[in-house]
Formats: C-alpha cells, structure tokens, sequence
C-alpha cells in the first residue's frame, strides 16, 4: 500500500501499527502521526533494528495491508 494513503488515515492504521509492534507506547504512535521516517526511527530505537532493517519491515507490513 502507499505510504500516502497509511499516512491520510494515520487513525485507522495506528491500530494495526500498535498491533504489529506492541512495544510501542501510545505516545510513540502519537508522535509519529503516520510520517514514516519517524516511525522508522521509533523502530530503530525500540527493537534494535538498523535503518535498512526498520525500512524493510515498513515495507512488509504496509504491502500486507
């Protein structure tokens, strides 16, 4: 799915997004308000993941919508 679309309707997919990494707090996903590149570094920061990894896993859960 495009990114644009996640992030016009950053509300519904917050959700899903909280789902697929539940060490997310309410406040990360608040913060992020559907921009990718910090989500990306949220990721980074909670799971450990490289900047290429934090990419690839967007871009697996946002083509699994």
């Amino acid at each position: 799915m495009n990114w644009d679309r996640v992030e016009g309707n950053w509300k519904q997919f917050s959700g899903k997004v909280k789902e697929k990494w539940g060490q997310l707090t309410d406040d990360d996903i608040a913060q992020v308000n559907g921009n990718r590149e910090q989500l990306e570094g949220i990721l980074q920061k909670r799971y450990g993941y490289a900047k290429d990894q934090a990419k690839q896993e967007l871009d697996r859960w946002s083509d699994s919508l």
